[in-house]
């Protein structure tokens, strides 16, 4: 089998991660890989934020925990990393382009022997004034949605085994 292909097949979101942060060099490839993916007509409507200082990745996860309403909580499950996607909403294609951009890291950063998981509630985070604020203390000007939290780490567990795919999942019309 292809190794792409087969890396593909095997990726897991991991959700229990060791303290150990991956290399700048891995996080910079799996950055990368997310810059190169594809997107409505070339337009690259979204955005990654690297969030490695700790203070701010305890801030993101604060702010995720009470929107899902289990304050206390870690919702980034222990990763070290986050990789904040977002897209800029006057692009029609924002919401898929972000989406693309998010399995790419995920893909990439499994065929780099790193863990990860798509981590929802960036929307609602980046629509909050403390969001907002966040925004604004980055640089980032626009008006941009947030699509999800890229968690990159080690794994402190074994991937799960896949489910069994569901049947009529593709239909064939030969």
């Amino acid at each position: 089998m292809n190794e792409i292909v087969k890396s593909m097949i095997e990726r897991r979101s991991v959700k229990a991660y060791t303290d150990e942060m991956p290399s700048q060099e891995l996080i910079d490839q799996i950055i990368e890989a997310g810059t190169y993916a594809a997107n409505g007509m070339g337009m690259q409507s979204a955005i990654i934020v690297e969030v490695t200082d700790k203070a701010t990745r305890d801030q993101l996860s604060e702010m995720n925990a009470k929107i899902m309403g289990h304050e206390g909580m870690d919702p980034f499950y222990g990763a070290p990393v986050v990789l904040v996607v977002l897209a800029d909403k006057s692009r029609p294609t924002h919401v898929y382009d972000g989406s693309l951009v998010m399995g790419n890291l995920m893909n990439a950063a499994h065929a780099l022997g790193v863990g990860s998981c798509w981590i929802h509630r960036a929307k609602e985070e980046f629509e909050s004034e403390e969001g907002q604020a966040l925004l604004k203390k980055w640089g980032i000007e626009g008006d941009y949605e947030g699509i999800g939290h890229c968690v990159l780490g080690y794994p402190k567990n074994p991937l799960p085994q896949a489910k069994p795919r569901k049947e009529n999942f593709v239909y064939y019309v030969k």
